[in-house]
């Protein structure tokens, strides 16, 4: 070996190393450009989710607490329950959210009058149950003495009414007793409580008949007690027990 003589470089190996060495900032610069839009991406879907649920509990769905015992068994005081506010045409067994602010009767012709009650004990928010509807004729038989027998009739037939309690029975006395069967005007609705013995409803002169733009919303679905979650748009045709 020469003295003096400098060992020899592998160029191409050198230029390797040194190419990979330059490279590291860059990818280091891609691995957070891509956390970053990975975070961008979550809060993205954060706020739409949130835009949504917001858009939802506005417009669609409503939460209502459930103020008294008229729709036991079926609802109970304190229950609390989600509207709709977006629903088609409402019909025998729906249950309804009521803004009792005006009291409708029928005059002789069997027109829809507006009672003028005033002091109105129940002008406030209301939850009934849809009995008949415009159109429909509506009669309560109180002809037997057992009240047991008490029936309830839509356009000439006994409606089931397996909501009822089985102590529960319907009375006629009220805004209408002498009146039936009467034909329900177009554009209103007679409710009723599923607590027949204690309901103010439309055979009570603080109710009468609900005008269709009084209805806030239709219930779907009790969500508290959790333990009691139930939906509530098929309940007239599940039995009391249930």
């Amino acid at each position: 070996m020469e003295k003096n003589k400098l060992p020899e470089i592998n160029t191409e190996m050198a230029s390797e190393e040194v190419s990979a060495v330059g490279e590291a900032p860059e990818e280091k610069k891609s691995g957070t450009k891509k956390l970053v839009n990975d975070i961008l991406d979550i809060v993205e879907s954060t706020f739409a989710t949130v835009f949504v649920m917001i858009m939802v509990f506005t417009y669609l769905l409503h939460p209502v607490n459930v103020d008294g015992d008229s729709m036991n068994p079926t609802l109970h005081d304190k229950d609390r329950i989600l509207m709709t506010t977006v629903y088609g045409k409402l019909e025998y067994g729906d249950i309804v959210i009521v803004n009792n602010d005006a009291v409708y009767g029928i005059d002789a012709d069997g027109d829809a009058v507006d009672m003028a009650v005033k002091n109105n004990q129940l002008d406030k928010c209301i939850i009934k149950r849809v009995i008949a509807a415009g159109g429909q004729t509506i009669n309560i038989d109180n002809s037997d003495s057992d009240r047991s027998k008490w029936t309830v009739e839509v356009d000439g037939k006994v409606i089931d009414e397996p909501y009822i309690a089985e102590t529960a029975f319907t009375s006629k006395s009220g805004l209408f007793d002498g009146k039936f069967p009467f034909k329900v005007p177009e554009g209103y609705y007679f409710v009723m409580g599923d607590n027949r013995n204690n309901s103010s409803d439309s055979r009570s002169g603080y109710v009468g008949l609900i005008k269709k733009d009084q209805v806030y919303g239709k219930a779907l679905v009790r969500y508290n007690p959790l333990s009691d979650f139930k939906f509530l748009f098929n309940s007239h045709k599940e039995s009391a027990e249930d």
